[in-house]
C-alpha cells in the first residue's frame, strides 16, 4: 500500500484523540500533521465516520494499521468528497464557448472538456490507485475558477482562499488570483485601449477582498495564534530541512541540476580531480527525503529556490495586469504559475504537475495553439506519475488506463481543431515516442540486470530527467506563446 494511506490513517488518530492544542506538536508517527488546520478539520470530521468501520485506526500507537474497513473507509471517503470536483467541473463547463460547430454532442467542447477533466489519468491514479484526497481540492480549485470567469469574484475569493487553508500548495497559483482580481475587481473600468483607468479603483472592492481574506484566517489560524503556537504550526507546514528534492525528483529544473552535478562528480572522478573521501554523504539518488549537498554545481538553498520562482512568474504576472484579457488571460497566468513554481520550486512533489494539467484542460478546447501544449505537458507530465505505482500488478493498469486517457485527449482535439494546422510539430511527436521504449527499459529490461542491485535509482533518473527535458520545453512554448500574443496587441495600441 501507498504510504498515504498510513499518512492519513495518522491524521485521523491524531486529530480524534487529541485536543487542538497538541495537533501540531504530536510526533509518535513520522508522518506528522504537516497540512494547513481545515485540512486538519477535516479529518477531525472523517475520524468521527472512522470510528464506525474500525475504531483501531484511530488509535495513535497503531502505526501502519491497514484492515480491510480502514482500507474501504479511506477509498470510499476520496469518491465521496470527489462529488465536489464533479459539481466544480460542471460549473467549469458552462464558461466555455460552445459555439464552435460540431456533429454531435461527442465533438462539442464543453463534453470534450468535462472527460478531459473528470477522466484525467493523472488525478485518477494519485486519488483512487495511490490514495491522497486531492479531487475535493482540486474541486475547489476549479469551482473558484469558474465563479470568476462567471464575474462572481468574491465567491472566487472566498473560495480560493478556503482552498489555500486546506492546503498551502496552491500557494503557487496565489499570485495569479490576488493580480486578476486587483485588476479585474478593484478596478472597475478601462481606457478605450486596454489600459488601467486609475480613476476606476474602489475602495470598496478591496476592502471587502481584505476582509474575505482576514475573516478565513483568522477562522483558520486564530485558534493556534490564541495558543501561541502559530510558529509550530508554520515549521510543519514548510519543513525546509527535507531538502530541496522529494524522495524522487519531481520532473523540474532542479532535476536536470542534479543530474548535471551526479555527471559532473563522476566524470571529476574517472579524470582524478576530485577527491573521493571529500564527496558529501548524503546522496540526492539514495530515493529519500533529506538534505544534501551538491558535489561540483553549487549547492541550492531555499532562498535561491524562492528568487528563482519569482523571477520565473514575473513577465506571466505583468501580462494579466497589463493585458488582462479577461478570463483567459487570467488561465494563462494561473498555468504559468503553477509551471514556474513547479519548476523551480523548493521539495517540490512530483504530483504538483496537475496543478498545472487541470487548469490547462479549460485553454484546451478553446484555442489549437493551446491545445499541442496540453498535449505534450499532460502526456509527459502523467508520463512522470508511473513510478507512484511500482507494483508489478500495478503495471498493466497504469498502462492502459494511460493509454486510454492519452489516445481519447489526441483524438478529441484533433477532430475538434481539425480544420487547423497539426496540434503536435515532428520534434514533439518524435519526444513522445520516446516514451515507449524509456518505459520498457525502465519497467522491464533494468530490472533484470545486475545494475538493479547496485544502481536502484537508475529508472527514476532516467524518468525525471527525460520528463523534466518535456515539462521545461512545455512551459517556455507556453510562456513564449503568452508573451507574443501580448506584444503585438500592445504595440498596435500604441
Amino acid at each position: 500500500y501507498s504510504t498515504d494511506f498510513e499518512v492519513h490513517r495518522n491524521w485521523l488518530a491524531i486529530t480524534h484523540n487529541l485536543p487542538l492544542s497538541q495537533w501540531y506538536y504530536e510526533a509518535t508517527s513520522e508522518w506528522t500533521l504537516d497540512y494547513p488546520p481545515f485540512f486538519a478539520w477535516f479529518e477531525y470530521a472523517l475520524s468521527h465516520i472512522a470510528k464506525y468501520f474500525d475504531p483501531k485506526m484511530l488509535v495513535i500507537e497503531n502505526l501502519n494499521y491497514t484492515s480491510r474497513a480502514t482500507i474501504f473507509f479511506q477509498r470510499f471517503s476520496v469518491i465521496c468528497t470527489d462529488i465536489l470536483f464533479i459539481y466544480a467541473v460542471r460549473e467549469c463547463c458552462k464558461c466555455v464557448n460552445g459555439k464552435r460547430a460540431a456533429k454531435d454532442i461527442l465533438e462539442k467542447p464543453t463534453f470534450i472538456l468535462a472527460v478531459l477533466l473528470l477522466w484525467n489519468f493523472g488525478l485518477l491514479i494519485v486519488d483512487h490507485i495511490h490514495f491522497q484526497y486531492n479531487g475535493f481540492l482540486f474541486g475547489l480549485m476549479l469551482l473558484s475558477v469558474a465563479r470568476l470567469c462567471q464575474k462572481r469574484y468574491l465567491e472566487g475569493a472566498l473560495l480560493f482562499a478556503v482552498l489555500l487553508h486546506f492546503k498551502h500548495i496552491y500557494m503557487y497559483v496565489a499570485p495569479a488570483y490576488g493580480i486578476y482580481l486587483l485588476r479585474s475587481y478593484c478596478f472597475t473600468a478601462n481606457n478605450a485601449d486596454g489600459s488601467l483607468k486609475w480613476r476606476s479603483f474602489s475602495l470598496l472592492h478591496v476592502t471587502l477582498l481584505g476582509l474575505i481574506v482576514c475573516l478565513v484566517s483568522a477562522l483558520s489560524l486564530g485558534p493556534f495564534i490564541v495558543l501561541g503556537q502559530l510558529p509550530q504550526v508554520i515549521s510543519r507546514l514548510f519543513p525546509f530541512k527535507r531538502g530541496l528534492c522529494h524522495a524522487y525528483w519531481a520532473p523540474n529544473f532542479w532535476a536536470l541540476y542534479n543530474a548535471m552535478d551526479k555527471a559532473l562528480t563522476i566524470l571529476g572522478l574517472k579524470c582524478n580531480l576530485l577527491d573521493p573521501t571529500k564527496i558529501p554523504k548524503a546522496s540526492m539518488t539514495g530515493g529519500l527525503v533529506q538534505e544534501f549537498q551538491h558535489t561540483v554545481l553549487p549547492s541550492v538553498t531555499p532562498l535561491a529556490t524562492l528568487i528563482c520562482t519569482f523571477i520565473s512568474i514575473l513577465p506571466s504576472v505583468f501580462c494579466l495586469w497589463f493585458k488582462p484579457q479577461g478570463p483567459r488571460g487570467f488561465l494563462q497566468c494561473l498555468v504559468l504559475c503553477a509551471l514556474s513554481s513547479f519548476m523551480f520550486g523548493w521539495h517540490v512533489h512530483e504530483k504538483a504537475i496537475l496543478l498545472a494539467i487541470l487548469p490547462l484542460s479549460l485553454l484546451s478546447v478553446q484555442r489549437a495553439k493551446d491545445a499541442g501544449i496540453y498535449l505534450f505537458l499532460t502526456t509527459t507530465g502523467h508520463f512522470s506519475l508511473f513510478p507512484l505505482l511500482f507494483t508489478s500488478p500495478e503495471l498493466p493498469i497504469k498502462i492502459l488506463l494511460m493509454l486510454l486517457f492519452t489516445v481519447y485527449s489526441f483524438s478529441s482535439l484533433k477532430s475538434l481543431f481539425r480544420r487547423e494546422r497539426p496540434l503536435l510539430n515532428w520534434p514533439e511527436t518524435l519526444y513522445l515516442i520516446q516514451l515507449v521504449p524509456l518505459e520498457i527499459f525502465c519497467e522491464i529490461i533494468f530490472p533484470l540486470t545486475p545494475w538493479k542491485r547496485h544502481f536502484p535509482f537508475v529508472p527514476l533518473l532516467l524518468t525525471s530527467v527525460y520528463c523534466a527535458l518535456g515539462i521545461t520545453y512545455a512551459w517556455l512554448k507556453l510562456y513564449l506563446s503568452v508573451l507574443t500574443e501580448r506584444i503585438p496587441a500592445r504595440q498596435k495600441a500604441e
